[in-house]
């Protein structure tokens, strides 16, 4: 009779340790940054926002609005500081208005 192993690993900690043997955690944690960008913003300024895309730890954001784009400027500390928290880790360290 074969004798069964059993292997107490979690299912979160099967899949952690597949998203490191593939060295897509961050692409992972990018995704979350940008997915959050709606709830940290809030819907006025994402109907606002056109395009989003992270390249070396920098958020670019492409809006509708010359205004809203100042506006954000001044705020750039604070959003950083939310969408990392939102992502759970330190994904971006930079946003830059287009």
């Amino acid at each position: 009779m074969a004798r069964q192993t059993t292997n107490n690993q979690s299912i979160r900690q099967v899949i952690e340790e597949l998203i490191q043997a593939y060295g897509i955690g961050d692409k992972i944690n990018e995704a979350r940054v940008i997915s959050n960008w709606d709830k940290v913003v809030g819907k006025m300024i994402a109907r606002d926002t056109t395009h989003l895309y992270i390249r070396n730890k920098t958020l670019f954001v492409k809006l509708n609005s010359p205004a809203l784009r100042e506006e954000l400027g001044y705020a750039k500390t604070k959003l950083i500081k939310s969408l990392n928290r939102a992502a759970g880790a330190e994904v971006i360290v930079d946003i830059a208005f287009v």
